[in-house]
């Protein structure tokens, strides 16, 4: 295997990440991005990584990391994997080795060079209605079974638009405490030329694509007239009373 270099995929819930690391897998040479480090999900990549778990975290962060490092890394050497802003001190702070020590300095002790990815969305009103109507339902990408039926929540969507506002700028503000510029993709141009994103990507990381390689998935765009009707009431609901 090559020497180990990387990037993270920073964002929030439903830019269309899910996508994004199913797209970027497919390539066979830009890793194998999960969201590893999500909090639910912890124990389960532990478990199913051998790594020892406390309740629902992996006992030992370092551990897990390099547990992490070795299934998200490619034959090339290269590393992926997605973290959301409400997991990001989690996996600096388990990996720490001193307090004088930057986010950054820490992450690439632990994994190498990295890039950073910053995926975002444009519309954050259809964002926050994903979001609510996935937390809702429980159906988050192909795969999961819907187990309730979905209601129209203004004040809920309301609450998840700030909530995506407020991360936006927590990462923004994080980047530039750590002297980074990011390589910017957004929901919008990831759903309207797919394989120009991933191209872009593999730019950035001097990675060439497979000849031949197409952008295929399994993951579909899931908004339908639901998210349009309850788009509709937000932005009606914000015009009234802004945030």
């Amino acid at each position: 295997m090559a020497v180990r270099s990387g990037y993270i995929l920073c964002g929030t819930p439903r830019t269309g990440s899910t996508l994004l690391c199913s797209l970027l897998g497919s390539t066979g040479v830009l890793g194998r991005p999960e969201s590893y480090f999500r909090e639910p999900d912890e124990a389960t990549w532990a478990q199913r990584l051998g790594v020892p778990i406390e309740g629902a975290r992996a006992r030992d962060c370092r551990g897990f990391v390099r547990a992490v490092c070795d299934v998200a890394t490619t034959e090339n050497g290269v590393f992926g994997v997605r973290i959301m802003w409400g997991s990001l001190e989690r996996v600096t702070d388990g990996l720490r080795g001193s307090r004088d020590e930057t986010d950054i300095a820490t992450l690439e002790r632990a994994l190498g060079p990295l890039t950073l990815i910053h995926l975002r969305r444009e519309d954050l009103v259809a964002q926050a209605v994903s979001w609510s109507r996935a937390e809702q339902t429980g159906y988050w990408q192909q795969g999961d079974e819907a187990s309730r039926r979905p209601h129209e929540n203004v004040d809920q969507m309301r609450r998840l638009l700030e909530t995506i506002r407020q991360h936006n700028r927590a990462w923004e503000s994080w980047f530039h405490s750590q002297g980074v510029s990011p390589h910017e993709v957004t929901y919008e141009q990831l759903v309207g030329d797919p394989g120009a994103v991933v191209e872009g990507i593999a730019a950035r990381l001097r990675i060439d694509v497979p000849p031949g390689w197409q952008p295929t998935s399994t993951h579909r765009k899931q908004a339908d007239e639901v998210n349009e009707k309850w788009a509709l009431a937000l932005r009606t609901s914000l015009a009234a009373r802004p945030l």
